[in-house]
């Protein structure tokens, strides 16, 4: 870990890539410790920001210092194929590990018995023994299964592979890891396991992300890069949000006094410049017009504003599946499944991953035929379906703009021109060649597409996946604003929290009502979790003989009295289990008091800056209480089943 003293410096940095200026004498001090968020607009130079650090681009001007010896860790971008299986090459992650167990190799074929036990002692203090277990726990937090990490790394699809390179990177021993858009192939469940992990990650982390629940979950800063600067934030992205609102409020009101203050100057020059006796004051207003450093006016307002309007006519139900068994080629993967889906009707879908939510989808949809059972559509059914693989079903040679027309061949250019404009796609950028766009505007494109033909039953499967911050929220009061049937499956916790009213729980072959939120489904995946280990430790656990020692009286008195005296073993482990319970409730209803207080609009006003102050520091102080009290939960948790298990053995 890196040492107290130690940090990352950026004095007065340049980078210019192209006609492009990304920074410009950009300072920036980052503590060790930190977990750090870095946002901007696309373009705007994060992911240029990595590479400096990564020594792959050097600053135009100014000096970045990094301390000496710092060990960096990166997620690489680039989808390996290789024969080495999964286990393999996420140890390849660890390069002082191979370096060791390439040495022990040589040494083993030299005879030499002196070298060889220094370096069984290295691999000892570098926890070497533990590391394939390690690289375990990794792949199967993200969501690999036993079977995978066996399989070579060409045998998975893109978004595993990326998967893959996430797990080397953390499995990578580092003072400094560096992570870019982590989530975007993760769902849900891997996505709050990496969330755990970084939380517990002890040296410094930077990281960019689209995801602002993961960022609030995560990140300690904010650093924005706007207008070429390096803008420091304290908290998480919400706090980030509140503190520009109000930085961008004092901006604003200092650039309307400015522009006062030159439109005072230049009209006293009109007007006094010719004459003689004012001729000198007017010089000095212009030198003082010379000297003033212009302040922006402030800007917040979104490219984005489109909408998905549903279809005019509307029946109810719009679309019903009952006794269905959903699968392909006649494997049935969810069983005696029964919906009815009314206009209105908002849904979360949730579930482990490869437990049939895409399948539910697909047969939704109507892409994958039912094993058994009815699929009845009604005469008006509508739909829009954005699938994971969206993207590829694009014409790579197309534009937006013929993407629409080929849709509607009747309607006018400038229609669908104004239209195309709510989603960013403003001129020319609308006659452009898709294959030229980023993963998010040609993701837009997708958007557009569904968008266009007015749907009554919105079907979405990850659709924020490379989508920015700014787009995210614009889907989001989209799918607000929704006045059909929206089934959405989606890692975005906020994007969750703020489109459905309801969620289905796609597990075990079934599909169920879910009854709790959010939190209650990543408690549930924590049981289903401690189930799956007892399963797995009773799997491999010896068989006990079958045949049991008759015990004497006493023998059977001593041992009611071993087996109370390890119950009551219990008894403080529950009783603080009881007391955090209480605790994590009491610190959930502060920070929901706190929220209630932030949603009073005078509270950023210039008056009140104080008191905002005040309560974001409140509020990090108890979300970081809440944080802590939860973990003790966990650990005391695990500690009581594992005491629980030793007793059941013992009895």
């Amino acid at each position: 870990m890196l040492k107290s003293a130690a940090m990352i410096q950026f004095q007065q940095v340049s980078l210019q890539r192209g006609h492009n200026i990304l920074l410009e004498q950009a300072d920036l001090t980052l503590h060790s410790g930190w977990k750090i968020g870095l946002v901007g607009a696309n373009g705007a130079g994060k992911s240029s920001l990595f590479k400096l650090l990564l020594g792959e681009l050097h600053c135009d001007s100014g000096d970045l210092d990094l301390p000496g010896g710092l060990r960096i860790s990166h997620m690489a971008q680039e989808v390996p194929t290789s024969e080495r299986s999964a286990l393999e090459y996420v140890l390849d992650g660890d390069h002082k590990l191979r370096q060791i167990q390439q040495q022990i190799v040589q040494a083993e074929t030299n005879h030499d018995m002196h070298r060889l036990g220094e370096l069984h002692a290295e691999l000892d203090n570098h926890d070497g023994y533990s590391a394939e277990s390690r690289a375990a726990q990794l792949l199967a937090g993200l969501g690999f299964s036993h079977q995978d990490i066996t399989r070579s790394v060409k045998e998975f699809s893109g978004g595993w592979r990326i998967r893959l390179n996430l797990a080397q990177a953390l499995m990578c021993p580092s003072d400094l890891l560096l992570l870019d858009e982590p989530t975007n192939h993760l769902d849900l469940d891997a996505t709050i396991w990496l969330e755990q992990w970084l939380r517990q990650y002890p040296g410094m982390l930077i990281l960019i992300s689209h995801d602002r629940d993961f960022l609030d979950n995560v990140v300690s800063h904010i650093t924005h890069i706007e207008r070429n600067k390096l803008n420091l934030y304290k908290g998480g992205y919400s706090a980030f949000e509140v503190q520009r609102a109000d930085r961008l409020a004092q901006q604003q009101s200092a650039f309307e006094k400015q522009q006062q203050r030159i439109g005072e100057i230049e009209n006293f020059v009109r007007r006094f410049r010719a004459k003689a006796t004012k001729a000198k004051q007017a010089q000095s207003r212009i030198k003082e017009l010379e000297r003033m450093e212009k302040i922006a006016p402030a800007h917040v307002d979104s490219p984005f504003s489109f909408r998905f309007c549903s279809a005019d006519k509307m029946s109810s139900p719009l679309l019903t599946m009952y006794d269905a068994q959903c699968g392909y080629d006649n494997t049935v993967i969810l069983d005696k499944t029964s919906l009815s889906l009314t206009p209105g009707a908002r849904i979360g879908l949730l579930g482990p991953n490869g437990a049939g939510k895409s399948t539910l989808v697909k047969s939704l949809v109507g892409e994958l035929e039912l094993c058994s059972g009815d699929r009845h559509e009604s005469e008006n059914l509508q739909i829009g379906y954005f699938a994971q693989h969206q993207l590829e079903a694009l014409d790579m040679h197309a534009s937006p703009l013929l993407h629409i027309k080929r849709i509607s061949p009747k309607a006018s250019e400038q229609e669908i021109r104004d239209f195309l404009g709510s989603f960013g796609f403003i001129g020319d950028r609308a006659l452009e060649a898709v294959e030229n766009f980023s993963g998010g505007e040609k993701a837009r494109v997708a958007l557009s597409m569904i968008a266009w033909q007015k749907p009554n039953l919105l079907l979405m499967d990850e659709p924020t996946n490379h989508l920015d911050l700014e787009v995210r929220h614009a889907l989001t009061l989209a799918l607000q604003s929704f006045e059909g049937v929206l089934i959405l499956v989606s890692h975005d916790r906020h994007l969750l929290r703020n489109t459905v009213d309801e969620f289905l729980l796609v597990a075990n072959g079934k599909v169920e009502e879910f009854k709790g939120d959010l939190d209650d489904y990543q408690n549930w995946l924590l049981e289903q979790k401690r189930q799956a280990q007892k399963a797995e430790a009773e799997a491999f656990a010896k068989p006990e003989s079958t045949t049991k020692k008759t015990l004497s009286a006493a023998e059977r008195k001593e041992q009611k009295r071993l087996a109370a005296e390890r119950r009551n073993q219990l008894r403080p482990i529950k009783k603080r289990l009881e007391k955090l319970e209480a605790m994590i409730e009491q610190q959930h209803a502060e920070l929901e008091e706190i929220e209630s207080a932030l949603a009073d609009s005078t509270l950023y006003e210039a008056e009140n800056k104080d008191k905002l102050k005040q309560i974001l520091q409140q509020q990090t102080t108890v979300k970081q209480q809440a944080d802590a009290t939860e973990e003790e939960w966990m650990e005391q948790q695990e500690a009581l089943e594992q005491q629980e298990a030793e007793l059941e053995d013992q009895d």
